[in-house]
């Protein structure tokens, strides 16, 4: 699960960005899109999306192969020109045995 907290005012700007540019490249290459929020209550400008994998190797093997992509690159370069985001949060779930999303 990630969570972005984006500047006040560039919520849009960040979001038809991400959608264009990043979005594209890793519904391939991530492939499991669970879910993807943004707050409605509590913090304000934050955007939540999770991704599922088979196992923490298969994560890393996906993002690696994501982050050597020039798409990949060309969102990042475009990320920073654009200075939405103020912080950025990861987190590692694992799922109990009585969770719907395995």
């Amino acid at each position: 699960m990630r969570t972005y907290t984006i500047k006040p005012t560039r919520l849009a700007d960040w979001l038809a960005l991400y959608k264009s540019d990043a979005l594209p490249l890793q519904m391939e290459v991530l492939g499991n899109l669970v879910g993807f929020f943004v707050t409605e209550f509590g913090g304000a400008n934050q955007v939540v999306h999770i991704w599922a994998y088979e196992s923490l190797d298969d994560r890393q093997a996906r993002r690696g192969r994501m982050a050597a992509d020039p798409r990949w690159l060309e969102f990042s370069r475009k990320n920073k020109e654009l200075d939405a985001v103020v912080s950025l949060d990861s987190r590692l779930m694992r799922p109990t045995d009585f969770s719907p999303l395995q």
